[in-house]
């Protein structure tokens, strides 16, 4: 049985638990965040393919934005922690930021470590204990969480705050378990399924072709088969895959993929953007002009990757060994249409172990969005991925945990 007891017990050391750690260790509240690996921060030390995109450096209205579903229940925690302030605390902490393209933050040194190893030493460094266990349960008493059970051991708080993160990279600790210890106390869980996560096309082999190709400065359009409405439209990057479509704008469209069994999707690429029909069917006769006898195979070099050509061949339906200079107006208008909307079918999402990010979580009407404290069971929290929260990527998710650790370890009590 433990001799001491703290003001707050926290169950896991990611992002969300450890940036909650620090604040209340700087509150000179008593903390102990109890983590299952040896290493504290390990999901977050493979963010942004180790960089870390702790934030975006943009306003809270942007961030609001940025989160599909269930974003005015982080108005307040937001308003309260803003990515200027998640910036300001990170700088004060010894790890200098840089601003990149579409506002994503980053330390200078371009390593996640420094995020993650900082974060473990300002706990440190203001009294907050660190142990590596495995919680089984918690201990609820007379409907008020007391601490949590560690094997053999208890640790007993005035609160106890869950930051066991979602279902996404299980192999990191985010395993899920969070969610049993959610519906002990009482609470409903949404479904859980990946999102910002790579999608499966029933083109694979097509996309296979093209594999390792990145497009930048491309147009996504998501769609369901029967709306003319996109669900998702963004400039910029992507990738081809093995299996279909990857990269930034591919994770943030499947962010609104929702029950692939009962909705069919498509997703539309516009690979020139910059040009109108009539302005990209100009630039087409321009490159025919110049090798009028070029078979029509080996006529777009200057317009499209070399990977990509046959695809965009086949697709026209305009016959590879055609001359250009006997290729007809319908024709280009076909190749014309076949570039500005090139079309995939969304066969479906990779799995949830290959997700950035976890859709479903903790049901949000049973959170108080000010201090993040259970409505069902006192002095329990939820903080970060294990909330029914997700953003797209550019550094909203990491936000999300910031500010939802942030409100809650201002409501967090001293205990006597």
């Amino acid at each position: 049985m433990p001799t001491k007891k703290y003001d707050a017990v926290i169950v896991g050391g990611g992002a969300a638990g450890l940036f909650c750690g620090a604040q209340l260790a700087t509150l000179g509240k008593s903390t102990v965040i109890i983590e299952k690996n040896e290493r504290f921060g390990r999901k977050l030390r493979i963010t942004g393919k180790g960089r870390c995109n702790v934030t975006n450096n943009c306003d809270v209205e942007t961030v609001m934005k940025n989160i599909p579903r269930n974003n005015r229940f982080m108005y307040s925690s937001l308003s309260r922690f803003t990515p200027e302030e998640a910036m300001a605390f990170f700088e004060g902490i010894g790890v200098p930021l840089k601003t990149e393209r579409g506002n994503r933050v980053f330390p200078v040194s371009d390593s996640a470590h420094d995020i993650a190893d900082a974060l473990v030493k300002f706990c440190l460094d203001c009294g907050a204990e660190l142990v590596s266990g495995e919680v089984t349960s918690l201990i609820i008493e007379d409907g008020c969480a007391v601490g949590v059970r560690c094997g053999d051991k208890e640790y007993r708080g005035g609160s106890v705050i869950i930051a066991t993160g979602g279902r996404s990279y299980p192999k990191t600790g985010s395993d899920g378990f969070g969610y049993k210890l959610a519906k002990s106390a009482g609470h409903h869980v949404t479904p859980i399924t990946p999102s910002l996560c790579p999608i499966v096309t029933e083109e694979a082999e097509e996309c296979a072709e093209m594999m390792g190709l990145s497009l930048k400065n491309c147009t996504l359009s998501l769609r369901e088969d029967n709306s003319t409405k996109p669900l998702y439209e963004e400039l910029g990057e992507m990738l081809f895959t093995h299996f279909g479509l990857s990269g930034p704008l591919v994770l943030s469209a499947s962010a609104h993929i929702r029950d692939i069994e009962k909705h069919s999707y498509h997703i539309d690429i516009d690979l020139k953007p910059a040009l109108s029909n009539e302005q990209l069917d100009a630039r087409i006769l321009r490159d025919f002009s110049d090798f009028p006898n070029r078979e029509f195979g080996n006529s777009l070099g200057k317009l499209l990757p070399a990977k990509m050509i046959p695809i965009i061949v086949a697709r026209s339906g305009i016959p590879s060994e055609k001359r250009v200079n006997q290729i007809t107006r319908e024709e280009r208008r076909s190749l014309v249409e076949v570039i500005k909307k090139l079309t995939f079918k969304v066969k479906r999402l990779r799995p949830i172990d290959e997700a950035i990010i976890t859709r479903g979580g903790v049901e949000l009407s049973e959170i108080d969005p000010k201090t993040m404290q259970s409505k069902l069971c006192n002095s329990l929290y939820f903080i970060g991925e294990i909330l029914d929260l997700d953003a797209y990527t550019g550094g909203f998710n990491l936000q999300i945990a910031w500010s939802t650790a942030y409100a809650c370890a201002q409501a967090v009590e001293y205990t006597e």
